[in-house]
C-alpha cells in the first residue's frame, strides 16, 4: 500500500519506516537503561558485600583492641599493685624497726635509771660504768 498524496505528504510506506524507527529506538533506549539497571544493581550489591566486609574487619579490629587495652590495663593495675604492696611492706619494716628502736631505747634509759639509782647508793663501779655505757651500743 504505497499511497502517494500529492504536494509533498508522506507516503504510508514513508510514515510506517518513520513509526518502525521510532520504535527501534525506543527498544534500544529500553535495552540500554535495563543494562544500565543491571549494572547499577550489580554495583549496589558489590557495594552492600564491601561495605559487609569492612564491617566485619572493623568489628574485628575493635575486639582486638579491646583485648589488647584489657590486657594492658591488667598489666598495669598489676603493676601498681604490685608496687602498693613493696611500699606497704617497706612501710611495715620501717615501723617494726622505729618499733624496735623506741623498745630499745627505752629498755637502756630504764637499765641506766635502775642502775644509776643502785649506784648512787653505793660505790662506783668502773666496770659497772663500761657495762651501762654498752648497753645502748649491744641494742641497737
Amino acid at each position: 500500500m504505497n499511497l502517494i498524496f500529492e504536494h509533498g505528504i508522506w507516503s504510508w510506506a514513508a510514515k510506517a519506516a518513520k513509526i518502525q524507527a521510532d520504535l527501534d529506538e525506543a527498544a534500544r533506549l529500553r535495552a540500554e537503561a535495563e543494562a544500565l539497571l543491571a549494572q547499577i544493581r550489580s554495583e549496589k550489591a558489590e557495594a552492600e558485600a564491601q561495605a559487609a566486609e569492612m564491617l566485619k574487619a572493623a568489628e574485628a579490629d575493635a575486639r582486638t583492641l579491646e583485648a589488647e587495652a584489657k590486657a594492658k590495663l591488667e598489666e598495669t593495675l598489676a603493676r601498681r599493685q604490685a608496687l602498693a604492696e613493696r611500699r606497704i611492706a617497706q612501710a611495715e619494716a620501717q615501723a617494726a624497726a622505729e618499733v624496735k628502736a623506741s623498745a630499745a631505747d627505752l629498755a637502756v634509759q630504764q637499765a641506766e635509771a635502775i642502775l644509776t639509782a643502785r649506784a648512787a647508793t653505793q660505790k662506783a663501779d668502773p666496770l659497772l660504768d663500761a657495762a651501762i655505757a654498752q648497753i645502748g651500743q649491744r641494742l641497737n
